[in-house]
């Protein structure tokens, strides 16, 4: 019994050390991506008895693989999904091999169901795009890859699915590849597998299949399980933003985050943003004990040697390595509210741990993720993207989001509904808009200055209070 405890102890130690690979899938509706999902896991045997008996008469029931079992309905949960035979949410599932482990988004094919995939894809370190081999790449192929590059996805496998349909026909593949590579050459994508294979069959997903002796390249799951992912975290350029103030007594005060990118260590200078005041480390505080260093994605408690007012939603950075700071931005928007865009309302934006209010100035151009044409805009509707103009009433620390996923992020929300509006990938600052000073400010109304009677002050706080509410920056004050 003591040996079977250690056992199931050497276990989950083991298993809390391998890495995490975040991964989704998109492609065309029927490519096959939730069979290819549920064939992964079926083939490497990660799932229980009680789910394969499931499994087995669910296929006979409500599947559309005639006699074959429908992998699909192992990620298909929703009741409308199964009926119609497609995927209109993000179905998650986790597995872990030997070596490491796996969260993957099954992702929705249809167009109008964009935003679902950018939800799925904003936390993924790899995209499977999968196409039908009688197909070829087709315009939603083109759509979810741009989709995958403007979400700063570095890893894509090609999966041309259904091989089994063409023969396993390898002039069939190979034009195929060449001509998503030729694609994907202006996005930016660096690495790229291309992997010929037959999800329902299981051909080249878990092992090489014998029906393709021509090519050479690895297995979906082995490449799955050696793709190197280091270098999708910025360890170069430490960012810190400040979650909680922890002050327990007067002789302990920290500052509580989540490292978001970079490393530091115990001696380091920062510096707290935006106020630019400078200190060192003191302490790195964890539940475990003290740190020399730490580094992204640790949650640690921050002690400095001087006493800084620092409060939600600032941030230490490095000593000469900083990044922006300002009100005005320009950012690659996807809308995801079913309410089209209004210029004139303010949104609550939220980055990092900070929440401002800001409001979109000027949507300079969107753009047909069908196409990649451009077009110009006055606004943006439901799953519509596009390039915009960005003011906050308080100041921004970010970073581009091509240099870095975790202070490039950001999302709106609607201050009356709660919904979430849009999301946004910031590509810079605005620098015509900061070189006017064109800052949104705090304005300060002194009635006592202005002669206003006490009788008074209640409507006036009533007009500041809804000025507010519309993303001015103003206090009322009688002193």
């Amino acid at each position: 019994m003591a040996d079977n405890k250690l056992d199931i102890k050497a276990f989950l130690d083991k298993d809390e050390q391998k890495d995490l690979l975040r991964l989704l899938t998109a492609g065309s509706v029927d490519d096959g991506k939730s069979t290819l999902i549920g064939r992964l896991l079926f083939d490497s045997k990660k799932l229980y008895e009680d789910q394969l008996d499931a499994l087995e008469r669910d296929s006979k029931r409500v599947g559309n693989a005639g006699e074959h079992i429908d992998y699909a309905l192992l990620l298909d949960g929703l009741k409308a999904e199964r009926e119609q035979g497609i995927t209109i949410d993000v179905a998650y599932r986790y597995f872990s091999t030997n070596r490491r482990k796996f969260i993957i988004a099954d992702t929705p094919g249809h167009e109008q169901y964009t935003r679902n995939m950018i939800t799925g894809g904003s936390t993924a370190n790899l995209a499977i795009i999968l196409v039908d081999a009688r197909q070829g790449v087709v315009v939603q192929t083109r759509r979810h890859t741009f989709l995958v590059s403007l979400l700063g996805i570095r890893h894509v496998v090609l999966a041309v699915n259904k091989m089994d349909l063409v023969d396993f026909d390898r002039e069939r593949f190979e034009a195929i590849a060449s001509e998503y590579r030729h694609f994907v050459e202006s996005l930016g994508i660096s690495d790229l597998q291309c992997i010929p294979l037959s999800a329902l069959d299981g051909d080249n997903v878990v092992k090489h299949s014998d029906r393709t002796p021509w090519y050479h390249g690895p297995a979906l799951l082995e490449f799955l399980e050696t793709v190197s992912i280091d270098q999708d975290i910025n360890m170069t350029d430490f960012r810190f933003p400040v979650q909680y103030v922890i002050r327990p007594d007067a002789d302990f005060r920290g500052y509580g985050g989540k490292v978001a990118s970079g490393v530091v260590s115990r001696g380091d200078e920062v510096k707290a943003l935006p106020s630019g005041k400078s200190s060192r480390i003191k302490r790195i505080v964890t539940y475990d004990g003290d740190l020399e260093k730490a580094f992204a994605p640790q949650s640690v408690t921050i002690v400095l040697e001087d006493e800084i007012d620092l409060s939600r939603g600032e941030m230490l950075v490095k000593a000469g390595d900083e990044p922006n700071v300002g009100h005005n931005f320009k950012a690659m928007m996807v809308w995801m509210d079913v309410e089209a865009m209004d210029r004139g309302k303010s949104f609550f934006l939220k980055q990092t741990t900070n929440t401002t209010r800001a409001h979109v100035r000027r949507v300079e151009y969107k753009v047909n993720v069908n196409t990649m044409e451009r077009s110009a805009a006055e606004a943006l509707s439901l799953n519509e993207i596009g390039l915009v103009d960005i003011s906050t009433t308080s100041p921004l620390i970010y970073d581009a989001y091509s240099d870095n996923r975790a202070t490039g992020a950001f999302i709106l929300i609607d201050p009356i509904s709660n919904f979430t509006s849009a999301v946004g990938m910031i590509v810079g600052p605005d620098e015509a808009a900061e070189s006017r000073h064109d800052l949104p400010r705090t304005l300060t109304v002194n009635l006592s200055q202005l002669g206003i009677g006490a009788e008074h002050y209640d409507a006036v706080e009533r007009a500041c209070r809804f000025l507010r509410e519309q993303g001015v920056d103003v206090v009322c004050t009688d002193k």
